[in-house]
């Protein structure tokens, strides 16, 4: 989603498309890369 936002800013020149380009960068900045991934139950159905 991050690319495609550049690419229709960089081919068109939108506000919104670099705005949601921005948006995008800093929600993914913002998560945690220490996070371990969770493990499904070994019982889970």
């Amino acid at each position: 989603m991050r690319d495609f936002s550049w690419n229709v800013f960089a081919m068109t020149g939108d506000v919104d498309a670099y705005l949601l380009y921005k948006h995008i960068a800093q929600v993914r900045d913002a998560v945690p890369i220490d996070v371990e991934p969770v493990q499904p139950s070994e019982h889970a159905e």
